[in-house]
């Protein structure tokens, strides 16, 4: 039985990822700046990493501000996080005697607005905000790593949704609250076009990468979980609208200067090096199950 140690273990993806390792056989060991007791910590301070990475197996490392807009409001703890965080992680692992392969959390957003739809893995990294700029840096460190001798892996993920509990001013979460309250959408850039991964489908991506790590895989390249379904946020408003049988309305907002306007991806790689992943929660489905939680947490309240 592996010890898996994930980092940013509180977090959509870390909630999402942990009870499927479990249920895999493993043991999951948490870390977070908002966990209690003995599972809390702060990728900040490399003494508290290098305690929690002793004797396990393997780090799935999360932890990071995880929000573009969070990165565009303070830049300095961005890059801190992700970058400097990241590369305690990497000191931390390689100072073991035994050092756990690292598998890396990172984002579309390091292909920034790319030339060509839908991206492959291969396309040019060009991030046009700090947030992408520093999981470009995080790649770097991860995998130079490699040559002194940690194994690891990079997954990209993009906009990943399907809890709740995840931060209200995510656009599905926001907009499917919205559309169960019957309140107004407010659709920031109505022709900006993406991806939209369900969490159970990363959380089986993520198991896979892990699977695969743990059987020893040292030069996996850089994957990205997406289903490769372009919607736009107009459409993806509109659904919601639909799904919840609502009457809400939707205003349409200008968007935000930072933001890549165009982004869906080639799901193939990850299905080739993942024994068939495929992203199997429909946008649709996802919707509905987030309306439904929604209208259940009001009626709860």
């Amino acid at each position: 039985m592996a010890v898996i140690l994930v980092t940013g273990s509180e977090g959509l993806v870390g909630s999402g990822l942990r009870p499927l390792l479990r249920r895999r056989g493993h043991q999951v060991r948490c870390f977070d700046v908002r966990a209690h007791g003995h599972q809390r910590g702060d990728t900040w301070r490399l003494s508290e990493v290098q305690r929690a990475v002793q004797d396990v197996d393997g780090v799935v490392h999360l932890a990071a501000v995880s929000r573009v807009v969070w990165g565009e409001r303070d830049p300095a703890a961005c890059w801190a996080t992700n970058v400097d965080g990241t590369n305690n992680v990497i000191e931390a692992c390689l100072s073991q005697a035994r050092p756990p392969w690292v598998l890396f959390a990172s984002s579309r957003e390091v292909y920034g607005q790319a030339d060509e739809l839908p991206v492959a893995e291969h396309a040019p990294l060009r991030p046009v905000n700090i947030y992408g700029r520093s999981k470009v840096a995080g790649e770097d460190l991860v995998l130079a790593a490699r040559a002194r001798g940690l194994r690891t892996a990079v997954v990209r993920l993009a906009n990943v949704y399907g809890s709740p509990d995840d931060h209200a001013d995510r656009v599905v979460p926001a907009f499917a609250r919205a559309a169960a309250r019957g309140s107004e959408l407010r659709v920031d850039g109505p022709d900006h076009t993406f991806d939209f991964t369900h969490i159970d489908d990363v959380a089986e991506g993520l198991g896979r990468l892990v699977g695969r790590l743990e059987g020893g895989a040292s030069d996996l390249p850089p994957i990205h979980l997406l289903p490769g379904r372009p919607t736009t946020l107009g459409e993806l408003a509109r659904l919601a609208i639909e799904v919840a049988g609502s009457g809400s309305c939707i205003r349409m907002a200008p968007p935000r200067s930072y933001d890549v306007s165009q982004f869906y991806g080639d799901p193939s790689l990850a299905s080739s090096v993942l024994g068939g992943w495929r992203a199997a929660v429909s946008l649709r489905d996802g919707l509905s199950r987030l309306v439904h939680a929604f209208r259940k947490m009001e009626v709860a309240s």
